[in-house]
């Protein structure tokens, strides 16, 4: 079939070992899932798929677009896949039980067809889903569960965010294109991150005048670069610890520490007034509970006439209501308490709390190339992952997931934005 390619030419997932499955092809249950998954291929219309499994092969879809080989190492991928949706998948990958030659274009497949593969996240996931969704409730981001939710993320190591981030250490969406219109290359991450960010402050026409908030530091690169490139002082608040540790040694060897300051607090406990607000990317750890409190809290802290710019990944209004009730990978295994943002309900919750809309920018297909770098880099140091303690299983789901929100990005499902708001009344 076009555009396959054989197990010989296949670079497998991290830690896996391709292992014939002949003759252990599962029993009743196995059949089913077999069957149900089989199906639901057989309704691909956006690419090709070759599931291989032992020494037989298998062509699903069309070719001449899209296409992916997926090795199936366990027949319990079947029933993984059939009865647990794109949460089973994605936990089988895990295990090690299937992996693939390009998982992006088969995450962005199932993106394209997502109807055609409903029924696997509909009935037959219907008995766990209230179990995912109790879970994910006992995850709201409270004060205390902000730290838990957080710290089982950012918390992991700072050292193995640095194996692969660029030298800002910047954990969000990068801007690959030059002022003047000229393409940044994918590879170079540290410049795309320094245009986004230079970007980012003349919009807030930072100056030497001006004390910035920003909420969410990450590892202190957007503060870093306010005050070293526009002289204005900058308070950043972080609820990571390992953040915060590695974010004030930063800044103190950068010679900044007479410009930014890293507390830890969480947003809800700020006090005091300032000239500009940044969030990036952050609002997505609030939690649609708490949205409304995150923009009355926001603007509580600015000064009248003063700017905040938010940028947020976003989903379509249409799917915001169902992305609320469903607990998918991500939720249940990369980021607790997480919740998925949408345009209009940000609007009407910075309106409600004194926030007029100024400007907006669409960046979210620079996240596909963002993600593909990480994933890239990532990838190259996972000998060093390992060494750090992280097993199979850990690169995998990792894997799993910058693949995941890839294809999200890539076929425009997901969106990234940068609002400008600014505080109308006192």
């Amino acid at each position: 079939m076009s555009g396959m390619h054989t197990a010989e030419q296949t670079r497998t997932s991290p830690g896996i070992e391709e292992r014939s499955t002949g003759g252990r092809r599962g029993g009743l249950t196995t059949s089913i899932g077999r069957g149900l998954v089989r199906r639901a291929l057989g309704g691909l219309r956006s690419g090709s798929v070759e599931i291989i499994e032992g020494g037989r092969r298998e062509a699903f879809g069309r070719s001449g677009g899209l296409s992916a080989s997926l090795f199936v190492h366990d027949p319990s991928f079947w029933n993984a896949a059939a009865f647990g949706g794109s949460v089973g998948a994605g936990e089988s990958f895990m295990r090690g039980a299937w992996s693939c030659d390009d998982l992006t274009s088969l995450c962005r497949m199932f993106i394209r067809d997502r109807h055609v593969f409903s029924s696997l996240d509909g009935a037959w996931t219907g008995l766990i889903k209230p179990v995912r969704r109790v879970a994910h409730a006992i995850s709201r981001n409270t004060r205390s569960g902000s730290k838990r939710n957080i710290s089982r993320h950012y918390d992991l190591s700072n050292e193995f965010f640095s194996l692969w981030l660029d030298p800002t250490m910047m954990y969000s969406c990068a801007l690959f294109e030059e002022e003047d219109g000229r393409p940044v290359p994918p590879h170079d991450l540290e410049r795309a991150q320094f245009l986004r960010l230079e970007r980012i402050c003349r919009v807030l026409k930072l100056s030497p005048a001006d004390h910035l908030l920003e909420i969410g530091t990450g590892w202190g690169g957007m503060a870093m670069h306010a005050a070293s490139r526009f002289g204005c002082r900058v308070t950043t608040t972080t609820i990571s610890k390992e953040q915060a540790r590695l974010a004030r040694e930063r800044v103190s060897a950068a010679g900044l520490s007479g410009l930014v300051t890293v507390i830890e607090e969480d947003y809800r406990d700020l006090r005091g007034t300032y000239d500009a607000l940044v969030s990036l990317e952050m609002i997505e750890a609030v939690g649609h509970q708490y949205q409304d409190r995150y923009f009355a809290s926001c603007a509580g802290l600015l000064r009248a006439g003063a700017p905040f710019l938010l940028q947020s990944i976003v989903i379509a209004d249409e799917h915001y209501e169902e992305a609320l009730g469903f607990v998918d990978f991500i939720k249940k295994h990369v980021f607790p308490g997480s919740f998925m943002p949408a345009r209009t309900p940000i609007r009407a919750s910075a309106l409600r709390a004194g926030l007029r809309e100024a400007d907006t920018l669409e960046i979210g297909p620079h996240y596909a190339t963002t993600l593909a770098e990480w994933r890239r880099r990532f990838l190259d140091r996972d000998a060093e992952v390992r060494a750090m303690g992280f097993g199979d299983e850990f690169l995998r789901m990792w894997t799993f997931y910058l693949s995941y929100c890839e294809a999200g990005f890539a076929e425009r499902h997901l969106g990234d934005v940068q609002f400008l708001f600014v505080k109308d009344r006192p």
